[in-house]
């Protein structure tokens, strides 16, 4: 019966739910009056989203706090004063890829790429720092670049070697994770589309914090799964107590407009349907008709083929009502075993009305998803079989996430990207279904340890080794798609002959990746108020440009301030004796010489008018 309200709407909710769908980490539970629980907002936390500076004000409230918090969204909040500077000699098919490989702190990528593809990202998948008490390398000051707040806080030498480590000693050994992972998390909330989803990678140590301050970031009832990866297929000799052969993947939605895919059922599955009875409605499972709990409606007989009356086992019941299992009776869709004598009845659900795929499970084996042991194998094949990355995920673990939450024409973003195993899933994945996902991966320039098998291979840094593995990934797909498209082979047979992942034979997937670096802004720096310039000082303001900027570095800073995507094709002319880049054929024109002239105009009107 639907009971009369009695009272007009309760505005007051009705604003709390506008504000949770832009800050839903300002909705909170406050106690009222009476003692009951209530959704209210956070007034301090919606004030530290408005402000340029620390808010001060502690209020009892169930949240998730550490110390640090605050600053940490401060961090997320405040301006850099930095751009993206294109590098092509790093890069592969620059002009044509649509795949971007960002090399620098993570926070400061995630700000440059607020403004081109806020709402754009329909997957992201991070694998951050598992905080085990060992070193990770982000740390944050938002009033100043990160290599200068690492060396003044002393956790760098002049050299650039990380000084400090986060280990279990420090008195902020969670707070510190949490502080970095906070900003980082917020921004990337932005980048998703509103029917997009996060995965993140995780283990036991900080799960809890983890699941908590998505809750805080995403929105509580937007959790999609706590999935459950054996990453390791067989139980290590390295614990003491208890072996560890399982890490967590975390995944949030940005809203409640996100629906998963189906997973393709598998030939095992398929082959548990069966036809004993050779009904014509084709192959069957067995599903069991009774359920665990007893219920005086669904208790009654039900008569077998041999004419016997059939109830279900003490404590159970039947698991439809009786007009329900009536007409399945009536439809023969309930099986007796061979004899028709059986005492336990069983359903039979039919391959041919069965959905087009299987519900996705929060466990996954690692015949599923690959396992470390998959992954380091991986990373051996494509190195000639050096291991210059110690704890890479396997491809196999980046599909099945991107088949539950991608289609083909997806934008893939990963921002702790290491070894690029996320670029290099996203490309054989479009080589297996011939998709046209696209990848930004984001990763910082962490030094190589000078003991390293890496360091020892010629790896400097960690994103040199991303960057090389999408390069022998790529052409190791590109490949082995000629190959199929030459002999006309099929896809398994090539797989056996070179011991290869699947590739499609058409190979014409995108195996580029443009790279882009992490700078200081473009424009020069100015320290003088007007009252404080000297005359001297006049001569060094006539160009606003840093020096060894290119026309290129000043092309990108303008795409980012104006939003427009990085990827589009840039093409270089000389017209009256001036240097102009076109972007995307004629959907921008810049020309950044220092001496233009109106000369110039009557070229670029003509060409646009032809339009």
């Amino acid at each position: 019966m639907q009971k009369l309200n009695l009272h007009s709407s309760d505005f007051t909710q009705a604003n709390i739910a506008k504000l949770a769908e832009l800050f839903p980490n300002c909705v909170t539970e406050a106690r009222e009056s009476d003692g009951t629980l209530k959704k209210s907002i956070d007034f301090d936390q919606l004030r530290q989203e408005l402000s340029t500076s620390v808010v001060e004000g502690p209020q009892e409230r169930y949240q998730l706090n550490w110390p640090g918090k605050r600053e940490a969204l401060l961090t997320a909040n405040a301006p850099i004063a930095k751009t993206l500077r294109p590098c092509r000699e790093e890069s592969v098919d620059f002009d044509t890829t649509q795949n971007l490989f960002i090399e620098g702190d993570n926070l400061d990528a995630l700000k440059l790429l607020q403004e081109t593809y806020l709402g754009k990202v329909k997957m992201i998948y991070i694998d951050p720092p598992y905080n085990t008490g060992k070193e990770f390398i982000y740390d944050d000051d938002f009033s100043e670049d990160t290599q200068s707040y690492f060396q003044r806080s002393n956790q760098k030498d002049e050299a650039g070697q990380r000084m400090v480590a986060n280990t279990e000693t420090n008195g902020r050994f969670h707070s510190d994770w949490l502080s970095m992972m906070y900003p980082r998390l917020k921004l990337a909330r932005n980048l998703l589309r509103d029917d997009g989803v996060i995965f993140i990678s995780i283990d036991d140590n900080e799960q809890a914090n983890l699941k908590r301050l998505c809750d805080e970031v995403f929105g509580e009832a937007n959790l999609l799964a706590n999935f459950v990866w054996q990453s390791k297929d067989t139980p290590g000799n390295d614990s003491f107590s208890v072996a560890e052969t399982h890490n967590h993947i975390v995944a949030f939605t940005k809203s409640g407009s996100f629906r998963p895919n189906l997973l393709v059922r598998s030939d095992k599955q398929i082959s548990n349907y069966k036809n004993p009875d050779n009904d014509s409605r084709g192959p069957w499972l067995a599903t069991p008709l009774t359920r665990s709990e007893y219920r005086e409606r669904d208790y009654y007989p039900l008569r077998n083929l041999a004419g016997q009356d059939v109830l279900p086992p003490n404590g159970t019941c039947w698991r439809r009502p009786r007009d329900v299992l009536d007409k399945l009776v009536a439809e023969n869709r309930i099986w007796w075993g061979k004899s028709g004598a059986s005492t336990f009845p069983m359903e039979k659900k039919f391959l041919s009305e069965a959905k087009e795929g299987v519900v996705n499970q929060t466990w996954w084996p690692y015949e599923f998803a690959g396992s470390t042991r998959n992954a380091n194998s991986e990373i051996k094949e494509l190195f000639d079989g050096g291991r210059p990355f110690d704890t890479p995920k396997p491809t196999r673990l980046i599909q099945r996430v991107m088949q539950i939450s991608t289609d083909k024409d997806a934008l893939i973003l990963d921002f702790f990207s290491g070894s690029a195993t996320t670029a290099h899933a996203v490309m054989q994945l479009n080589a297996e279904d011939n998709g046209k996902r696209k990848f930004i991966m984001v990763q910082l320039p962490e030094a190589c340890d000078e003991k390293s098998e890496a360091y020892k291979a010629g790896y400097k840094t960690i994103a040199e080794i991303g960057k090389e593995r999408i390069r022998r990934a790529g052409q190791k797909i590109k490949q082995v798609g000629e190959a199929l498209a030459s002999t006309g082979a099929e896809k398994e047979e090539l797989v056996e002959a070179k011991a290869s992942p699947t590739a499609s034979s058409t190979p014409t997937i995108d195996i580029g990746f443009r790279v882009l670096k992490i700078d200081s802004s473009n424009m020069k720096d100015v320290y003088y108020t007007p009252d404080a310039v000297q005359q001297g000082d006049l001569a060094d303001q006539v160009d606003n440009i840093r020096e060894g900027r290119t026309a290129e570095d000043l092309l990108f800073q303008v795409l980012l301030d104006w939003g427009v995507d990085l990827t589009l094709p840039i093409t270089q002319e000389n017209i009256a004796g001036l240097t102009v880049l076109f972007v995307d054929s004629n959907a921008l024109a810049a020309c950044f010489d220092t001496d233009i002239n109106e000369t110039l105009s009557p070229y670029l009107r003509l060409r646009f008018y032809r339009l």
